[in-house]
């Protein structure tokens, strides 16, 4: 009984997390088909989608994407901004909350919304801009892995940055 009383289970270690490397950042100007253009981080993959405005912005790295929207507009902005923030509210059932930042520039005659969505949400950051006459740009991040707002949190700080530059850097052609 002494010897069996004393023996050691086996545990075995549980799996970690991967480590997230994140570059310096680094950015370039893109020009857009679509009458924009803005500056794009250079560790990135833009692709063409679908429709000759809608295209995405590859993080291969971090295994996210930005897909991103251009429409022209036609007497429906607040049609448009609507739709817009309703895709962004379709995320509140499952985020532990939604946070709105405005965003508007003058000069380049960008006005917008910046969305950060917490939680275990499939997109944790959207935004939208226009000029209120006849540009609308909409983005949204998704991670092309199951949500885990802990783990992620580091990579979407870091994409966050990317959104901020992108709308401050956004002119419209």
């Amino acid at each position: 009984m002494l010897f069996v009383s004393c023996s050691e289970n086996y545990i075995p270690k549980p799996l970690g997390y991967h480590r997230i490397d994140l570059s310096e950042k680094e950015y370039f100007p893109y020009d857009s088909e679509c009458a924009h253009q803005f500056l794009r981080p250079k560790n990135v993959n833009i692709v063409k989608g679908m429709n000759s405005c809608w295209y995405t912005i590859e993080y291969p790295s971090h295994n996210a994407t930005i897909y991103i929207t251009y429409k022209k507009l036609n007497s429906n902005l607040e049609r448009i901004i609507d739709e817009s923030h309703k895709l962004a509210y379709d995320h509140g059932v499952r985020s532990d909350g939604i946070t709105e930042q405005v965003y508007a520039n003058d000069i380049n005659r960008a006005y917008g919304v910046l969305y950060d969505i917490q939680g275990n949400t499939a997109s944790n950051l959207q935004f939208f801009l226009t000029d209120s006459i006849e540009h609308f740009l909409r983005g949204s991040l998704y991670f092309n892995e199951t949500p885990n707002a802990d783990s992620l949190l580091p990579v979407k700080q870091y994409i966050k940055e990317d959104f901020i530059t992108l709308m401050e850097s956004l002119k419209w052609s």
